[in-house]
């Protein structure tokens, strides 16, 4: 019975240590809890739709840094999509109204332009 507690005391003293180190790591990262999804190019922040576009005109560029940590970044930065995720302009769309991002499955989801993405807020 006491050789189980020592055991168990043994493992919930490591599992804090652990966790304590992943912390102390990197102190000024933390999971992002950012409100929406999404994608930026051209120095603007898209909001990613539930919307999907059938008609694209040409690949216009791609996601250069994926992050799920806060943060800034720079390049073409996204929240949701890995890096070299393709980007491409939407048929009868200007690329300062939307864009579109294709998907693994092929398809490509409108994202929306929000404002300007500021590095150094």
């Amino acid at each position: 019975m006491k050789r189980n507690r020592i055991k168990l005391l043994a493992a919930l003293l490591t599992a804090i240590a652990i966790l304590s180190a992943c912390s102390i790591a990197n102190p000024n990262a933390s999971s992002a809890d950012w409100a929406s999804s999404f994608v930026v190019w051209d120095d603007y922040i898209y909001q990613l739709d539930e919307e999907y576009v059938l008609e694209v005109v040409e690949e216009i560029g791609e996601v250069t840094v994926y992050s799920d940590m806060e943060g800034t970044y720079k390049g073409n930065f996204s929240n949701e999509y890995e890096k070299g995720t393709k980007y491409y302009s939407i048929q009868g769309i200007s690329t300062a109204e939307a864009i579109a991002v294709q998907e693994e499955d092929g398809k490509y989801r409108k994202a929306n332009r929000d404002e300007k993405y500021e590095r150094n807020k």
